[in-house]
């Protein structure tokens, strides 16, 4: 398998260099939209794309992206199942996207991560919504239980590690998720979705939009529901969204927005290795329950001053919740949860409770400007953020199994406060018309402090008090080549850093264990590649990247049932990504006749190694060395059909590259795994649209995740073969 995977990547690279030899068109660097020549499908301002994935133009929106590896994703032309979320049919399309499925397990937000970073609820990666953030707390809990449900998503912008300088310093990058946008030629439009599938699956998406003078609005309702491939992993979510913007003229709009999540989550707990291999839709756990109500205050404002200057603010307040109940994990997976003969009920099971109050505003101010014959670009910002985090552990919770947080007290409770400012600023220049050197800097100061106790289940009561302060300057560089006017050659490179965050200080359960000397991460991202168009037939994106992260966390064994989350040395992760999407009959022909026949290839290598510590020489967790995925569409007139192939090389999950622990099924290789995915869509009456399809095909037994903490502890199962099907309408 390893030397097919190789050769495809070679074979890529060489049938992408070839092609753009043949395309010469007149230089286009401005950024303001799409200049293609001979491409019709995708128009909006600021994306380069000739169907499903594409990149961003030099400056968006006020954010430059000359030089740094973008990818957009544009939902509306992919064939995917968007109802569930399914990551492969989607991101799958991201080279080197590494998800972390755990909907098996009744838990629906399933992560991604980059280049060897840990993927798990997206922790390395800085993850927004219309540009600000919506993740539970940026440095201390950077963990990302909201995502917005993809039928209201018009398009996923991903900007790679080169992302620290505009975004924050995670190693992973930004994913930003942009809502669609009310109509503009509309006063009212209603847009409704309604999908069934397997095993009670249910969802509901209907939206509302319009255009009145200087007023929009855009909402959206989604309630989706599921009994679960496996017993006890049933789930109840609600989620709303309400946009209302003014446009004061056609240079200022101010917009509220509002988002909310309500849910109820039965987690069916992790297995241990010979269960999952015994059957991996089995549950022994039957009292584990989780809810995460999210709610997000939005305020942004854009001011067009001069045709010249921009200036963006946008204010974003986050109240949301973590609610957990389950059974303590002493033992693990393999300890089963039975009635205690003593007092003839189950055990009390352990109730954990977050609460986040965050604020975040965020200033942009963009400019261009004339330096002799040349046309450069200025942006930059600062960011402030606030961030209250109350933790409460340890409480005795009840002896049933229903979704109950009834607790008397708790044996932890604990206060973090993070306060962040972060000036930002970036250029670009223009050397020659077709050359531009970017530069940046960011400086960030991070103030983190802690009060409170902890008790863990009657031991002593230890007092927790402290404060940190970080100072923390950050530098990077750009630079971009157009060699035609649609294809180009960029690098970069950016230094990123890495908080010691809550989770990682505060154990969970009682399988794993603290380093009290844990330090922070620091290290740097570069990229290297050549990307672009050539005419309507080809989009590729070839590129090579360098990344070192120092003070790696990760988890070790400390005897056969315990864990230790430490720093376990420096690593370098080194590797290639490709991407391409190739239009035959484009090549040959413009006529639809007989139909369009499209294909991707999505290409990565990741070497990753700690070269540096006790393992060194050992691969880092959660980095799969090939990951390919293939997909052909077909389309005629208002059908199409679409096949994904997702191929994932197996990866260690501790620093000490475990693979098979009797005791521990924590620690361990995540073997490969190969699923197909099919997805069709079919369009009528003009405002009429049935979507169908199935999800692992093959039916393949895979997992993607062993866990020390909920939704496990122990093996995550992925969901076995299921099938969709949904009716749509747009009035």
């Amino acid at each position: 398998m390893k030397m097919t995977l190789r050769i495809s990547a070679t074979a890529l690279f060489i049938l992408t260099s070839a092609f753009c030899c043949y395309a010469q068109q007149p230089t286009d660097t401005s950024g303001a939209g799409l200049k293609v020549h001979d491409i019709q499908e995708i128009s909006i301002t600021g994306v380069r794309s000739l169907k499903g994935m594409g990149h961003l133009n030099d400056v968006v929106d006020g954010i430059i992206y000359a030089g740094k590896k973008t990818e957009v994703l544009l939902l509306d032309s992919i064939d995917a199942n968007t109802a569930q979320s399914n990551p492969r049919q989607l991101l799958g399309r991201l080279p080197g996207a590494v998800f972390s499925e755990t909907e098996g397990s009744g838990f629906p937000s399933n992560g991604i991560g980059f280049r060897g970073v840990n993927p798990v609820q997206s922790i390395e990666t800085n993850t927004r919504q219309n540009g600000y953030n919506i993740s539970s707390d940026l440095f201390g809990y950077n963990e990302s239980y909201f995502l917005p449900p993809l039928e209201a998503v018009d398009r996923i912008e991903v900007i790679r590690g080169a992302a620290s300088l505009q975004f924050g310093p995670q190693f992973g990058g930004a994913i930003n998720y942009i809502i669609k946008q009310a109509p503009a030629d509309k006063v009212f439009e209603f847009n409704t979705e309604q999908t069934g599938g397997s095993y009670g699956f249910f969802n509901s998406f209907n939206s509302i939009g319009g255009t009145y003078k200087g007023f929009s609005y855009y909402s959206y309702f989604d309630f989706s529901t599921a009994q679960g491939w496996r017993p006890n992993s049933d789930y109840r979510q609600f989620n709303g969204f309400a946009r209302l913007q003014y446009k004061f003229n056609d240079n200022v709009t101010l917009g509220v927005e509002y988002t909310a999540m309500q849910n109820r989550i039965h987690m069916a707990g992790g297995l241990d290795d010979a269960q999952f291999d015994a059957d991996p839709r089995a549950s022994y756990r039957a009292r584990n329950w989780i809810s995460t109500p999210w709610n997000i205050v939005a305020v942004t404002l854009d001011d067009k001053i001069t045709d010249r200057t921009t200036f963006t603010w946008k204010n974003a307040y986050t109240h949301s919740a973590r609610n957990l109940v389950w059974r303590n994990e002493d033992g693990g997976p393999g300890t089963l949860d039975t009635i205690n003969p003593a007092t003839n009920q189950y055990d009390p099971r352990e109730v954990e409770r977050e609460q986040f109050d965050n604020i975040t505003s965020e200033a942009r101010l963009s400019t261009r400007y004339n330096l002799g014959s040349t046309s450069n670009t200025f942006a930059g910002g600062v960011r402030f953020y606030y961030a209250h985090l109350g933790r409460q552990e340890a409480g005795i919770g009840t002896t049933g199994s229903d979704f109950n947080f009834s607790v008397d007290t708790f044996g932890t409770e604990l206060n973090f406060v993070t306060i962040n400012v972060a000036p930002f600023f970036e250029n670009v220049f223009h050397v020659t018309p077709k050359f531009s050197i970017t530069p940046g800097f960011r400086f960030e100061y991070i103030r983190s402090t802690v009060s409170g106790f902890t008790n863990d289940y009657g031991g002593p009561t230890i007092p927790a008090s402290g404060t940190r302060n970080r100072y923390l300057p950050l530098a990077g560089l750009g630079l971009q080549y157009s060699t035609t006017g649609t294809t180009q050659l960029y690098a970069n490179i950016s230094q990123a850093y890495r908080p010691m965050d809550y989770d990682a200080i505060t154990p969970l359960g009682s399988t794993s264990i603290i380093d009290p000397h844990l330090k922070d991460a620091y290290g740097f991202n570069s990229d290297i590649g050549y990307r672009g168009t050539v005419r309507s037939y080809l989009m590729f994106d070839v590129n090579a990247f360098f990344m070192l992260y120092n003070n790696t966390i990760g988890l070790i064994n400390i005897d056969s049932t315990t864990t230790e989350r430490t720093n376990v040395g420096n690593s370098i992760h080194t590797g290639a990504e490709t991407y391409i999407e190739f239009f035959p009959v484009r090549l040959l022909t413009t006529s639809d006749k007989y139909g369009q026949f499209s294909f991707y290839n999505s290409f990565s290598y990741v070497h990753a190694k700690y070269n540096e510590g006790e393992f060194k020489g050992n691969f880092v967790e959660n980095a799969p060395q090939f990951i390919e995925r293939f997909g052909a569409t077909y389309a005629i007139k208002s059908f199409s059909a679409t096949f994904n192939f997702s191929y994932t090389s197996s990866c260690f999950t501790d620093a000490a590259n475990t693979v098979y622990s009797p005791d521990d099924a924590t620690v361990g290789k995540i073997p490969s795994y190969l699923v197909m995915d099919i997805s069709a869509t079919y369009k009528f009456l003009k405002r009429f649209n049935i979507k169908a399809g199935i999800n692992n095909l093959a039916n393949r037994n895979y997992f993607t995740l062993r866990t020390d903490e909920y939704p496990g502890p122990g093996i995550i199962p992925s969901i076995g073969r299921s099938f969709y099907v949904g009716i749509g309408a747009r009035f």
